[in-house]
């Protein structure tokens, strides 16, 4: 059974879209980021949905039968924070996370407020250790 989920790779303008970002400080953050996830992926940048800028993707298939296809590592310029998607989590990255700076968790997202409160080499190494993980996992 294929996933039919809304939030999908498309060719929208990742360029567009991090231009039209209100705060100042998310758009500011989000080149930090799309700059930093292009350097650990080899990746062109791309959009998925209307608000998500992913690099890579990978099949997955859940033991439902449920399947489809999603970013390998990406993030989102959101009203409150910027979201890092980390898709294999944060298992065994605690030495990682407490040398990062101010963050708050989800199960697979990274809210950050302002990059300039953070480790930027930690937030890279991050997203490298997360990115390969993930490409290099099969379904």
């Amino acid at each position: 059974m294929a996933s039919s989920a809304v939030t999908v790779e498309n060719d929208g303008s990742v360029t567009e879209f991090l231009d039209g970002v209100t705060h100042p400080v998310r758009r500011r953050d989000a080149f930090t980021v799309l700059a930093l996830m292009e350097r650990v992926t080899g990746e062109p940048a791309r959009m998925w949905g209307t608000s998500i800028v992913g690099f890579g993707s990978y099949h997955f298939v859940y033991a439902s039968g449920r399947e489809g296809d999603w970013l390998a590592l990406g993030f989102s310029p959101r009203k409150a924070a910027t979201t890092v998607y980390l898709m294999d989590g944060f298992e065994d990255r605690g030495d990682m996370l407490a040398r990062l700076g101010p963050h708050t968790l989800g199960s697979s997202c990274l809210y950050l407020k302002d990059l300039t409160t953070i480790d930027l080499d930690v937030l890279e190494e991050l997203a490298r250790t997360s990115y390969a993980a993930v490409v290099g996992r099969e379904g």
